[in-house]
């Protein structure tokens, strides 16, 4: 089994798991997740929610484009190391 099929074939538990322990730069055991930890659960994450059809709006990382004023300005956000936790 490759990748691609472990993500596709993940419960929605273990998904919300994977999306906190990014979130928060750690594991549910309080140990702090590596960076490629982090890369490999962020790839999971975002294959999971393309295989579940998770509509675009409730994607990690969407950003609404949906103002087109313009004052609207789009910060730059920069997150910080988990390395450091």
């Amino acid at each position: 089994m490759n990748f691609d099929s472990l993500a596709q074939n993940m419960t929605p538990d273990i998904y919300s798991r994977l999306r906190e322990a990014v979130e928060l730069g750690r594991w549910p055991n309080q140990v702090a997740l590596t960076k490629e930890q982090r890369n490999l659960c962020l790839e999971a994450i975002l294959k999971y929610e393309i295989s579940q059809q998770v509509p675009q709006q409730r994607r990690t990382g969407f950003i609404d484009q949906g103002c087109k004023s313009k004052s609207a300005t789009i910060a730059s956000v920069t997150l910080p190391d988990a390395g450091g936790l």
